[in-house]
């Protein structure tokens, strides 16, 4: 991470047919398995490339390494399709996604939640390189997990206020956009840089065909597990919870509530962090109205959709309740999808309850909307229903 994408520099960030050619270079494989993917990344690559991207050398070869990463991942996806067929049989039942506005509680409640052992979460270096999940105690040999772990490492110590804001490593249980950016669709570029068409692309979407192949990468990376309930969470699944519904008619799904003037601005510092230095544009107000206007689309389509179906299926959690009673605010989502929670597993909670409050995973973060030439009215104004 740190030595080749967060410092690297390049003069462009090429064309689409160029990063193609680099990511079949990469794992000398070229099955990308259809090219549902083709339409959504060729209109990102063209929109990195413009003037409204501004993007910097750093940025290039940032914005270039994402891309390249979803065509890999999609490439070793696909061949692990083709060797494992029975993948396919794996049921998915019941899971769980935890979803909100950024910086509502997310991120904590989806790692207490996934650290009940009978269920599972995707793993950062599995969302990257998806698998069947080799047993735990393997990890470390894996030449893929240790060079991700290594990059993590350095990042911890060359931005730690970075890892403040977000804390991650390979074994972390992370967001699943890195598998429906597969197909192309992914509102997290939009939070990387200034995407104006790419983001009237998106708007049309239909996100059947993303949350399916989503939906045969938890039943791959689940082979080795197939009695876990999955977990998983990200906060672009309100953007498109008809599409995932379709596909997940039984989810379970936990929305996290916060004040929208606090989330936004939150969400703004996180991308402010994590493309500094990559571009001209995409700076303090830009990132400012782009964000507002992600998220307060994203929040309206859930609000429109929800209603469309079963109340069982979906629990409410607020922030000041996850904040104040971790461990209750997690009995409560039990309790109302009627799961039981076990001696052990609520003791392995508690565990992780803790090291988040008081480790390196303790978050650290200062914002304010005025950085981002944003107003509360205008906030409030815009998630007003």
């Amino acid at each position: 991470m740190s030595d080749n994408v967060m410092t690297r520099e390049r003069a462009d960030v090429g064309s689409y047919e160029d990063i193609v050619a680099a990511a079949v270079r990469t794992v000398g494989m070229d099955d990308f398995g259809g090219t549902a993917h083709e339409e959504g990344l060729r209109v990102l690559v063209e929109d990195l490339s413009s003037p409204e991207a501004g993007l910097t050398g750093r940025g290039n070869y940032f914005q270039r390494s994402e891309v390249k990463s979803a065509l890999v991942g999609r490439l070793l996806t696909q061949a692990q399709f083709n060797a494992l067929p029975q993948h396919r049989d794996v049921p998915v039942k019941r899971p769980i996604f935890v979803m909100g506005l950024p910086r509502t509680g997310t991120t904590a409640l989806h790692r207490l939640l996934a650290a009940d052992p009978a269920h599972q979460g995707l793993e950062m270096w599995l969302t990257q390189y998806p698998q069947p999940r080799p047993p735990r105690e393997t990890w470390e040999d894996d030449p893929i997990f240790a060079a991700m772990q290594q990059a993590f490492a350095a990042h911890h110590v060359e931005d730690p206020e970075f890892m403040g804001i977000h804390y991650m490593d390979a074994t972390s249980e992370e967001e699943c956009w890195r598998l429906l950016r597969q197909t192309g669709k992914s509102n997290s570029y939009e939070s990387l840089a200034n995407l104006p068409r790419y983001t009237e692309w998106l708007k049309g979407q239909d996100w059947t065909d993303a949350y399916a192949r989503h939906r045969e990468n938890l039943q791959l990376i689940g082979l080795n597990d197939p009695e876990k309930r999955w977990v998983l969470k990200n906060p672009s699944h309100m953007t498109a919870l008809d599409a995932l519904m379709s596909v997940y008619p039984d989810a379970l799904v936990v929305y996290t509530h916060r004040d929208p003037v606090v989330c936004i601005a939150s969400s703004c510092s996180l991308s402010a962090a994590t493309t500094a230095g990559h571009s001209d544009t995409y700076v303090g107000g830009v990132i400012g109205h782009t964000q507002l206007d992600l998220w307060s689309r994203a929040y309206h389509a859930f609000h429109d959709a929800r209603p469309r179906y079963d109340s069982s299926q979906f629990v409410d959690v607020s922030f000041a309740d996850l904040q104040g009673d971790p461990m209750g605010t997690v009995r409560g989502v039990y309790e109302a999808f009627g799961l039981s929670l076990s001696a052990e597993a609520e003791a392995v909670v508690k565990a992780i309850d803790e090291e988040a409050r008081t480790g390196h995973a303790k978050p650290s973060h200062r914002y304010s909307l005025k950085d981002y030439g944003l107003s509360e009215a205008q906030v409030q104004e815009a998630f007003d229903r």
